[in-house]
């Protein structure tokens, strides 16, 4: 039994993470002493299909800025989070998201710790951070940076600034770029392929597959083994959804979006990077 206090809050988080019912949400962090993650494979588990996948869970308000080198070497996002959307949807708060990024193009930044040690003007970025606290009134911060560096780089911003994402090809490819990072927007690819897809994510999704058929009264009685080689089957499935390159394309779905690469001269995705607000 949970020994857990689950508060209103927690459930309502949960709530809007999925999309499931306050009672179903309820029991899910009961099951799992107040675990957010795994209260969400538990109500996958129970046959539930969630509203929102992995990180976009977090949701906070701010701005999302990607952007890349003038030659398309290297790509940054960079997430300036505040607390309202009053504050997010502001000019000013726009232009201090973006004068952060255009500090770690320029500084040619790595991770967040250097871009907070960046200076712009006599400030570093970790001492603006706290002179814009001064004076919104309100928390702020710059919470997540990622980078990619490729023979060709392109970035997308979607929706208003609540979505960033870069995407690493083998060669230049603007429109393709475009189009591919659009696709990671709307869908939320776990991978570039399926030979990408890190061993803890696979084994995670076999284990809830095994767990819904277990609960299936056609598979009652079949030896583990058996179900062990359905459950490979059915990763299939997962695979073509939650990949970019089996993916249908958001364009056409008549074709995937490996298939609209090749048709585009053979481009490849090396790498991609996302970062939502939620």
């Amino acid at each position: 039994m949970s020994t857990v206090t689950i508060s209103a809050q927690d459930i309502n988080k949960l709530r809007q993470a999925t999309g499931a019912g306050m009672m179903d949400c309820r029991k899910a962090l009961t099951e799992t002493n107040g675990d957010f993650e795994a209260a969400i494979d538990w109500l996958r588990k129970q046959g539930q299909k969630v509203a929102a996948k992995r990180s976009d869970r977090e949701a906070k308000e701010g701005v999302v800025i990607a952007q890349t080198t003038a030659d398309h070497k290297t790509g940054i996002v960079v997430c300036v989070s505040c607390e309202t959307d009053f504050v997010s949807k502001n000019a000013d708060f726009v232009a201090f998201g973006k004068s952060i990024a255009d500090a770690a193009i320029a500084n040619n930044v790595n991770n967040l710790e250097e871009l907070m040690a960046v200076k712009i003007g006599e400030l570093t970025v970790a001492g603006l951070v706290d002179e814009k606290l001064a004076t919104i009134g309100e928390k702020i911060g710059v919470t997540k940076f990622q980078r990619v560096d490729a023979p060709y780089v392109a970035s997308y911003i979607h929706g208003a600034y609540r979505i960033g994402v870069l995407v690493g090809l083998n060669k230049e490819a603007a429109d393709a770029g475009k189009d591919v990072a659009m696709q990671i927007a709307a869908l939320n690819p776990v991978a570039v392929d399926a030979s990408s897809v890190p061993a803890d994510v696979i084994a995670r999704e076999k284990d809830i597959v095994m767990e819904l058929m277990k609960q299936d009264p056609k598979m009652a009685g079949k030896p583990e083994e058996m179900l062990a080689k359905i459950a490979e089957g059915k990763m299939g499935v997962f695979f073509k959804e939650q990949t970019l390159t089996a993916q249908a394309f958001v364009k056409d779905s008549s074709k995937s979006v490996g298939d609209y690469l090749k048709e585009s001269g053979d481009v490849v995705v090396t790498e991609f990077k996302r970062v939502a607000l939620g």
